[in-house]
């Protein structure tokens, strides 16, 4: 039987969990935009009306989000789910947090939850190390209730530009993941019977003194190439000077460099009575209406 195409830009799952596992200790210290962002998703709960019982976080890394929502829905039972069991034990064990959650270890596309057993499954920039992003829809949409909300921030298409042209320049190899924009992932909700989503797009700009600087916070924070196109071994100081070389084109007027990151932030609800897809057509498009476009820069 002749064998699927190799694709380069699909995800290595071993090694984002090896990533993920061996960023546990310095993943805090280095995930200043995961922060930012977290937060972001946060506030915008304010704008919903709901008394959640059951509430997954959904890539809880460390569990600060975990910690978060316990505090702010007291009587809810708050679940941390991670595939980096190194992440979940950092999570039960840093001690000014407070521990109102307990843990799960677990893959997104296939979670081990009842169907309709959860009100809110806060998601925070899980999707990106995800080969089947509709494939995590589907299993969101199966275990929330019909009026749970999906609350979730993932990465678009222009994150990390600058380090894909300045690798760009060095060789052919795949050194950046591949993001899905903001109109396939509303497909995607729709596709896997979410009801109203609604997305808009931010972006975030963190400025670093070196490009070895930057990469060290993303490895850090387990962000780093886990693509299986990527190449193997160490990056030789020859590489790594052409590298550098070609990300000076972005240094700006700060003499900082930007590393850019491209955040859509969602909303979707679990699918309500009367509103399933027509599965014989199997179309599903998201309104324009639902979509907004802003554009903010924040150093970091």
């Amino acid at each position: 039987m002749p064998q699927p195409p190799h694709d380069p830009v699909l995800l290595d799952a071993a090694e984002v969990r090896r990533a993920a596992n061996a960023a546990a200790r310095t993943y805090d210290e280095a995930a200043a935009l995961q922060k930012v962002v977290r937060e972001r998703l946060l506030e915008r709960l304010d704008y919903v009306s709901l008394q959640p019982k059951v509430i997954l976080d959904l890539g809880a890394a460390t569990g600060h989000g975990s910690a978060a929502l316990a505090q702010r829905y007291p009587d809810a039972t708050v679940v941390a789910v991670d595939i980096a069991e190194q992440m979940l034990l950092q999570a039960m064990s840093v001690p000014a947090q407070p521990r109102e959650f307990t843990a799960v270890c677990a893959d997104a596309a296939a979670l081990p939850f009842r169907n309709a057993s959860v009100d809110l499954v806060f998601c925070s920039l899980l999707l990106p190390w995800c080969n089947a992003p509709t494939r995590v829809f589907e299993e969101c949409r199966r275990i929330l209730q019909p009026g749970g909300l999906f609350n979730f921030a993932t990465a678009g298409p222009d994150t990390l530009y600058e380090m894909r042209a300045a690798w760009a320049e060095v060789d052919s190899a795949t050194h950046v993941n591949r993001f899905l924009d903001m109109h396939d992932v509303g497909d995607g909700l729709l596709a896997a019977g979410m009801a109203e989503p609604v997305l808009d797009v931010d972006y975030f700009t963190l400025t670093y003194k070196t490009v070895k600087g930057l990469m060290r916070d993303l490895q850090a924070s387990g962000a780093h190439n886990a693509t299986q196109g990527r190449p193997r071994g160490l990056t030789s100081r020859a590489r790594m000077a052409k590298l550098c070389a070609a990300y000076e084109k972005f240094r700006g007027a700060d003499k900082l460099l930007p590393m850019t990151w491209e955040i859509i932030f969602g909303q979707a609800w679990g699918q309500a009575p009367g509103r399933a897809l027509n599965q014989h057509t199997g179309e599903a498009q998201v309104p324009l209406s639902m979509i907004t476009r802003r554009q903010r820069g924040t150093g970091g």
